[in-house]
């Protein structure tokens, strides 16, 4: 198992890999402490929460972030969290990634708390998530966005979720998308059947860690439902630019690549980078090596270039 000499002093620190899904409550209450201890730098950012109306009369809850004080109506980002699509909802004003997206992008960042499995399995994250983006464009008066400057990203089963939406707007006839920003996506429920790169060390997150998410997010015939991985999709024609994250110790590592391939086969403009050596969600524990800030300037670099008009 090739590990990239940046990241193995920091693997070398990892202890074996707990179940986070032996105590589904637990690790959610455990992430929001862990949040809460470690608080966000919201120096320049203010924040509002909105309660978006469901159609059966319950509501989506969403926070939208913005940069102080800039006039005019900004771009938009609608930022999906990872999580398995069971945790990962970050406590209200503490999403770190809409939060460093403001600074990182120019844009308004609307972070969206879809509902999680296994209360609510599919298709409701992806209803909550394409429910948010019809919000923010038919809002953008209010809001003080541009609806013409939209774009969707996510981490993990959040980027999985970005694609859904791309592909759920073009079909609907929805608000048209600038661009998807899919980092480690978690496309497809075939994912970790097989063979993946990280299943001989228990550090890393492997095969049956994904698809214990699966599991849990897709009940019995979901096969019905077009957007439950996007990764079934037949056409890919018409989607939106895309930038893509893989590493090559992810068990998500082959389905993204193929994601990639397949879009670009669909004359899709697709900017993919690869990361060597490194394990899914490897950012969390080496924020400041170079390979994390290389992955996150390629793909926050070319959301601000689709949302701002910019080279690159």
């Amino acid at each position: 198992m090739y590990v990239h000499p940046e990241l193995a002093p920091v693997l070398e620190q990892l202890p074996p890999l707990a179940d986070p899904y032996a105590d589904i409550e637990g690790t959610r209450a455990g992430l929001h402490a862990l949040a809460r201890h470690f608080p966000a730098d919201r120096g320049g950012v203010v924040s509002e929460r909105f309660a978006v109306p469901r159609p059966d009369g319950s509501a989506l809850a969403v926070e939208v972030y913005r940069p102080a004080g800039v006039p005019g109506a900004l771009p938009v980002v609608l930022q999906f969290h990872g999580g398995g699509y069971t945790f990962g909802q970050a406590p209200p004003g503490e999403d770190r990634t809409a939060i460093e997206l403001v600074r990182e992008v120019r844009a308004a960042v609307v972070s969206v708390e879809y509902r999680l499995a296994p209360e609510h399995r599919c298709p409701a994250a992806a209803e909550d998530c394409y429910l948010a983006v019809e919000w923010a464009a038919g809002q953008a008066a209010a809001l003080g966005v541009d609806s013409a400057r939209l774009a969707v990203s996510g981490h993990s089963a959040g980027g999985g979720l970005a694609a859904a939406v791309a592909l759920m707007a073009r079909d609907r006839g929805g608000p048209a998308l600038v661009h998807q920003a899919l980092v480690v996506p978690d496309l497809d429920d075939s994912a970790g059947t097989g063979p993946t790169p990280a299943d001989a060390d228990p550090r890393l997150p492997d095969g049956p860690f994904v698809r214990q998410g699966w599991r849990h997010y897709l009940p019995e015939g979901s096969g019905a439902y077009p957007y439950a991985a996007a990764a079934r999709a037949d056409d890919l024609r018409g989607l939106p630019a895309a930038s893509i994250i893989v590493c090559g110790l992810d068990p998500l590592r082959d389905t993204g690549l193929a994601y990639a391939r397949r879009l670009t086969d669909a004359g899709v403009p697709v900017a993919l980078h690869y990361v060597p050596g490194a394990w899914h969600g490897f950012e969390m524990f080496a924020p400041e090596s170079r390979l994390a800030r290389d992955a996150t300037a390629h793909w926050t670099g070319r959301l601000r270039a689709a949302l701002h008009g910019e080279r690159g």
